[in-house]
């Protein structure tokens, strides 16, 4: 009852958004009945899982565990967006210049609230590529000073440091190499740790690698950090959406991430995170009227942007909300455990991602053994609709398999299947 109560809700202050069409309101006032009995259900009740994968439409044949890469939208996110660029388009110098000023700041208020941070904390960018750059271009580093980035790190969140720092400036990138199999937090701090010296300004670190799903333990390497005057900017594309994120807790300087991966907000839609006492290093990459702005929204300053995707990022955020940060964490290390379970001694594959719950959750990489990675991920595409991304580098040659909220434990039965077919 109390489930079936938190739907109604829910539900209820999603239909009463001002911004929404009678036509939206109607439609989600017919699927709330069906889903409110989903809601009365055990957490962990295939049926509910079942009902949420209802909400995604994909191409028919498409088996999607490729989420890694780039996220789908829920039904609901794809109406209201929709719906936004309609009103735009209905009356563009309205809404463009000042009419959803309002909406806007609720869409920061909701992000924000996610992320268990301050809205003053939080800037809507729009991917992770982005935020890395303004980061790494912002920092007032002189030849001879280090940046730390491990080997894992992304090609963008690398790539930003070569040009804005190392080129330019004469900064040197530190590059310690992480296991693929670490045994506990512990073993990656020290890796960290042993490569700090005195010339060292900015640890640019992932939460999650895009390589295998390894998470690293932010929070210790920031405490780590900041003991020793380190700034620590962090690469939260992968874990963003996946299980919930206190960003005052992890104590890093910066925190970016796409929306449109796992928190299934419209594409090119991000989150930038500053701590308030470090924004003082940040320099906007774009700059328009009102760039004198002190406020943290001076680095979103585009002049035109899209707005229906960024008010179209709020409704992903109430989405995420309607299930729940707690419930979303529990699915992903369900099917996490499941999915590994069923390839455990079977010795035709192999496990490149560290089994243990503080540093992997929903991303799993697998190797065929004996088979070149690209094979088989063509394999699978091919004779069983399968899309997941392979991975190659770092002597990996696995498939990097995306589990979700939409994923059903039908799915990897049948995921499980093509891989022993294959």
């Amino acid at each position: 009852m109390e489930r079936r109560a938190l739907l109604k809700y829910s539900l209820s202050g999603l239909l009463a958004a001002p911004a929404l069409s009678s036509i939206i309101r109607d439609n989600l006032g017919a699927r709330s009945e069906e889903t409110s009995d989903f809601l009365s259900s055990t957490d962990n009740d295939e049926s509910y899982w079942e009902l949420v994968k209802k909400e995604f439409d994909f191409a028919p044949g498409l088996v999607y565990f490729n989420n890694a890469s780039l996220g789908p939208c829920p039904k609901l996110v794809v109406d209201a967006t929709n719906h936004y660029r309609a009103m735009l388009d209905g009356f563009p110098s309205k809404y463009m210049w000042g009419a959803w000023q309002e909406d806007k700041e609720k869409t920061r208020a909701k992000v924000a609230e996610m992320f268990s941070c301050d809205k003053e904390e939080i800037a809507l960018t729009h991917n992770t590529t982005e935020g890395m750059n303004m980061i790494a271009a912002s920092m007032d580093l002189k030849a001879g000073d280090e940046v730390i980035l491990g080997n894992h790190e992304h090609t963008s969140g690398t790539a930003c440091w070569q040009y804005w720092q190392e080129e330019r400036h004469g900064v040197k990138l530190v590059r310690p190499e992480l296991p693929i199999l670490p045994e506990s937090e512990e073993e990656i701090l020290e890796i960290y740790k042993n490569v700090i010296t005195p010339r060292t300004k900015v640890i640019s670190i992932v939460h999650g690698t895009n390589t295998n799903g390894m998470i690293l333990p932010i929070k210790k390497i920031s405490e780590m950090a900041h003991k020793q005057g380190i700034l620590v900017a962090v690469d939260g594309a992968q874990t963003a959406g996946t299980f919930k994120i206190d960003l005052n807790d992890l104590g890093c300087d910066f925190y970016v991430a796409s929306a449109h991966k796992f928190m299934f907000a419209p594409k090119g839609t991000a989150v930038f995170y500053a701590r308030k006492d470090s924004q003082k290093y940040l320099r906007a990459l774009v700059v328009a009227k009102g760039w004198k702005d002190k406020s943290i929204r001076r680095l979103e300053n585009y002049n035109t942007r899209n707005l229906p995707e960024l008010l179209g990022q709020g409704m992903a955020v109430d989405y995420y909300n309607l299930i729940g940060a707690d419930k979303r964490e529990s699915r992903m290390r369900d099917l996490k455990a499941y999915f590994r379970g069923a390839l455990d001694g079977d010795e035709r594959f192999a496990f490149k991602t560290p089994a243990h719950d503080e540093l992997s959750c929903a991303i799993q990489n697998v190797e065929v053994v004996g088979k070149k990675v690209g094979t088989v991920k063509q394999q699978l595409f091919n004779d069983f609709g399968i899309d997941c991304r392979p991975m190659s580098s770092h002597g990996l040659n696995g498939l990097r398999i995306s589990l979700s909220v939409f994923t059903t434990k039908k799915d990897v039965d049948y995921l499980v299947d093509a891989l022993k077919k294959v």
